[in-house]
């Protein structure tokens, strides 16, 4: 039959009682093509209660009653049978048949209704004529509410991954040959195209998110798969490509560099890339995500060249053709495909994902064959050119299109294909997805088949070669932030693949032929000699090269590590490359180099690169010293060279034994032109690099402490070189470090204040106080950095700076020497009448209290600097109280006589300071009445009574402090209220 009908019941559980469902299948041709089931469950996938009745069909066949159509079985009852049959059939079913037999039954009787125009019935349990559509049963609109649900989430709650796993499905329905394949994908990108955030992304002008671009990605990737079906129906094609054109003129359409062209074209490769291809970048054609499936609809596999290729592995050119150049074979007979390599690679998609597995290794096997060919012509016609390329010391790109980070992922697919053909599978291994925890595959080694002599290939070698020939091709930067970011993509994923391998003997060897093919490759290898300045950088790959190969061949892995090393974007100058090809003559965009959203990345694999390799070479001095050249040469940003500075002091002392001199030293070298790259440019840590240095110098020895001593100028500022270098020097944790014997402690010593005396006489400002605190321990070092104090004292110094100085002569036991500093300081000095809270009121009050404590005549000598920079009469009038408290010159100056006697404030030289201080109050008095609050009145009032202690202190004090008052009194007499308040404090 051609239908199913059955009864599923699901056992109880602790929650759920049983239950009983009523399913129905109908199947055509081996195929299912509709279910129902009374679970209601609406999903992509069947239920488990379809499942288990098609299972139980397949499996136990005979338990299953067949009958036949039911129409053959009405057509063996009479009238009276049909008659009570129907009546039977309506009251089991009254409440849901009734109303359809009425209806019937009136069309049936009238003559001209449409149901009497056709001739027989329809029957359902009949199969479908034989030229009717079969396919399986899908649930359109289940997959419809899906993708609309997974996208409405946004990559969030796993949707991504929900999303791929449909891909997924429809790559598995693809090798499956079920037509579904197709129409699920229609359905899937019918959502994606109607989802609402596209036309928000388009109007703001941002970019599409990172994890919905991947997804675009793979939609636009299984569109090429699935046109290029090399047995679909032309009929189907042109249906498709209605549909794919219909999406791509959409204008939310997503293009295919990831941009709505709202970043600038840029400039350097807008110009002509060559002859053939003047396009300029503003008039390209639009390249949407279905613009490389629209070209595939013309792609057609009736060549028939391609056609022995795939059907057979011993297609070879006969023997006696094989003398001179042919499109169609090499010299060893084996076929070439010459196609454009991705498009080639596309097909080996389409064919492994179309479930032609033998197919698509033919074909790929064919495309490795072109790939070698090319490679050895472009390797003799480069030797011819060599000298010419190598003295222009620049390259044009012939590869206008790179193949990592292409949006067919050519050199993946080849690499997938060989590889799964050399997969062992375990035993109950399931396939896990890209992101689940997959234990890594294992594989051996499959020999090639073709009819050659037998060469020792499999297609396992031919795996890494055909990465390995990918990765390392020479090609230009793409444009635009999605394309670069695609291409380190691309590049990580083939090396995370790669490192699935266990490299035995035969892949060393392919390993080994393949990067000296790569060095010697000229303009068509990334590792050639000479390369285009805007190549793309082959850090990451020669990064995993220099691991994989260091084990075999070391000489070989340095050498390909260190040609890798360059970055010739970052170079100031381009060099006059090709005038056919004017990449970089033409500088019109405002930055010197093109725009690299990447740069930052890129940097940090270079950096990443020469950590590896300073790794390896521990402890081999020649290997580090070109090491070390090569970082200095071509890592261009300090804080990269201090991070590798910083890896190579971490490896060249390791906890757990001795340090490793040879490594230090070149940390230690590395630390030293970051500070001379950070000297004069602005760095935030600036100060963790000098600490730094210094620490890496003292694990090194005194030598080098000594060394960066007598070199300060070249490496630190003079602040630095005092304050961090020296000090850290002289400290006593770095003697003990370094267990010095008595002359290199003298030694060291010398350095550091000789240091300290350049420093101070290039910055005194900043450094005399550390030059004297580092010169204490020898007098005429001391001495020097003092008269050096002195000397930039009336001119280079603040005031500030002065009397920290004469404060730490003070606690130096130099009380005479502080107070000459102090009074130079007080000369710098100016405190207006209202700034009462002045820093600076402090040291003034310090100096005055040590000029007091050494006696009359300094008390003398600072009271009118005193006077000509204090304006501030509460400061003036503490001054004063301080001075008239106790007797001058206790601090006992030996050689000197002191009466005893306190000083009065009608004598030189208080009186001086009495008639300034009660002339601050006169005028302070009047600049604070000029605008006055009356809020602030009672504070006033405060300020008066202090004032009148002051005048007090004068002999004729009270007449003098009576006319003051009556004097506000005439002058402001305006103010009423204040004026009341005056008369009744004072009068």
């Amino acid at each position: 039959g051609f239908h199913l009908s059955g009864t599923v019941t699901e056992p109880a559980t602790a929650t759920e009682p049983e239950m009983t469902y009523k399913v129905a299948i109908s199947f055509d041709r081996c195929k299912i093509t509709s279910v129902t089931c009374g679970c209601g469950n609406k999903d992509i996938f069947y239920c488990a209660h379809v499942v288990a009745l098609s299972l139980y069909r397949i499996r136990k066949p005979d338990q299953v009653k067949l009958r036949l159509p039911i129409s053959e079985t009405l057509f063996q009852m009479n009238r009276d049978q049909l008659q009570k049959f129907v009546q039977y059939l309506i009251t089991a079913h009254h409440t849901e048949v009734l109303p359809t037999a009425q209806k019937l039954a009136d069309e049936i009787l009238s003559s001209n209704s449409e149901i009497n125009q056709v001739h027989g019935a329809p029957d359902p349990t009949a199969g479908a004529s034989i030229d009717d559509e079969n396919c399986w049963h899908l649930d359109e609109e289940q997959v419809r509410e899906q993708v609309k649900l997974f996208l409405s989430q946004g990559g969030y709650y796993g949707s991504g991954k929900q999303l791929n796993s449909m891909f997924a499905k429809v790559r598995e329905m693809l090798r499956m040959r079920d037509s579904n394949g197709a129409r699920m994908l229609t359905l899937i990108t019918e959502q994606f195209m109607a989802d609402p955030r596209l036309s928000l992304w388009r109007q703001q002008g941002t970019g599409i998110t990172e994890k919905c671009r991947q997804l675009w990605d793979e939609l636009g990737a299984l569109w090429v798969c699935v046109v290029l079906n090399p047995h679909c129906k032309l009929e189907e094609k042109s249906c498709w490509l209605r549909q794919l054109r219909k999406w791509g003129e959409m204008d939310v359409c997503p293009l295919e560099d990831g941009n709505y062209g709202n970043e600038l074209p840029n400039i350097t490769n807008a110009l002509t890339q060559s002859s053939s291809h003047s396009q300029d970048s503003l008039a390209r054609p639009r390249r949407t995500v279905f613009t490389r499936a629209i070209e595939g609809c013309d792609l057609h596999w009736q060549d028939s060249h391609l056609q022995r290729i795939i059907s057979s592995d011993f297609y070879m050119s006969p023997s006696y053709q094989r003398e001179g150049e042919s499109l169609l074979f090499n010299s060893q007979g084996q076929p070439l495909w010459l196609e454009h390599v991705p498009t080639a690679c596309a097909r080996v998609d389409a064919l492994r994902s179309h479930g032609y597995p033998r197919e698509a290794l033919r074909l790929t096997v064919a495309i490795i064959n072109t790939l070698r060919l090319q490679q050895q012509r472009q390797l003799e016609i480069y030797k011819h050119q060599k000298k010419e390329l190598l003295q222009r010391g620049a390259t044009t790109i012939t590869n206008l299109e790179g193949w990592v980070g292409h949006p067919l992922n050519p050199i993946g697919c080849l690499f997938l294909t060989l590889t799964e053909a050399c997969r062992l599978e375990e035993e109950n291994c399931l396939e896990i997805s890209d992101t689940g925890d997959s234990k890594p595959p294992v594989y051996q080694h499959v020999p090639v088949a073709t009819s050659s002599q037998d060469n020792g290939e499999s297609y396992l070698s031919l795996a890494l070669e055909v990465a390995l020939m990918g990765m390392g091709q020479q090609r230009v930067m793409p444009e635009g932030l999605y394309a670069q970011d695609k291409v380190c993509r691309n590049e990580e994923q083939i090396i995370a693949r790669l490192q699935d391998l266990e490299l035995d003997p035969v892949l060393v060897q392919t390993l080994r032929k393949q990067c000296i093919l790569l060095l010697e490759g000229g303009p068509f290898s990334g590792l050639g000699e000479v390369i285009h300045r805007e190549s793309v950088p082959m850090h990451t790959f020669a990064k995993y090269l220099f691991s994989a190969l260091l084990p075999h061949d070391a000489d070989l892995a340095y050498k390909l590590a260190l040609r890798a090393m360059r970055l010739p974007v970052l170079e100031t100058t381009a060099p006059s490359g090709d005038v056919t090809h004017p990449h970089h003559l033409v500088s019109v965009v405002p930055s010197r180099y093109p725009r690299w959203f990447t740069l930052g990345h890129l940097e940090s694999q270079q950096c990443e690169l020469a950590s590896t390799m300073l790794t390896a070479a521990k402890g081999d001095m020649l290997r580090l010293r070109t090491v070390l050249e090569a970082i200095q040469k071509n890592i261009h940003s300090s804080s990269l060279i201090f991070k590798l500075a910083q890896d190579a002091f971490k490896i060249a002392t390791p906890a757990d034994s001795n340090s490793d001199t040879t490594l230090l030293n070149v940390a230690l070298e590395l630390g030293l032109q970051v500070m001379r790259m950070t000297l004069s440019t602005l760095n935030w840590r600036r100060r963790e690099m000098v600490r730094w240095l210094v620490t890496c110098a003292t694990e090194v020895g005194v030598r080098a402490l000594v060394s960066i001593l007598q070199s300060w100028y070249s490496l630190f500022t003079p602040t630095e070189a005092t304050s961090i270098v020296a000090a850290t020097v002289m400290s006593h944790n770095t003697i003990l470090r370094l267990s010095l014997d008595y002359p290199q402690r003298e030694e060291l010593a010398s350095c550091a204040r000789t240091l300290a005396l350049q420093c101070a006489m290039k910055d005194p400002q900043n450094c005399a106080l550390s030059a004297l605190t580092l010169c204490e321990k020898d007098h005429i070092a001391f001495e020097t950095a003092y008269q050096i104090v002195i000397d930039a004292a009336s001119t280079g110094m603040t005031y500030t700076q002065l009397f920290t100085i004469a404060r730490y002569m003070e606690h130096r036991g130099y009380p005479l020497r502080a107070f000459k500093l102090a009074s130079l300081a007080m000369t710098h000095l100016n405190l207006a009448y209202n700034q009462d809270t002045h820093p600076a009121i402090n040291d003034v009050l310090w100096a005055c209290a040590l000029s007091h404590s050494l006696g009359k005549n300094e008390l003398a000598a600072i009271i009118p600097l005193v006077v000509k920079s204090v304006h501030c009469a509460t400061v003036l009038s503490d001054i004063l109280r301080r001075c008239t408290m106790t007797a001058p010159g206790l601090a006992g100056i030996p050689g000197r006589r002191n009466s005893g006697k306190l000083m009065s404030t009608d004598k030189a030289p208080l009186r001086q300071l009495l008639d300034a201080t009660i002339s601050a109050y006169i005028n302070t008095t009047h600049s604070r009445l000029t605008h006055i609050s009356p809020r602030h009145y009672g504070e006033f009032i405060e300020f008066l009574s202090k004032a009148r202690e002051t005048f007090l202190l004068a002999q004729d004090g009270h007449i003098q402090f009576a006319q003051f008052i009556d004097n506000l009194k005439q002058i402001y007499k305006g103010k009423k209220k204040l004026m009341l308040l005056v008369r009744e404090r004072f009068g």
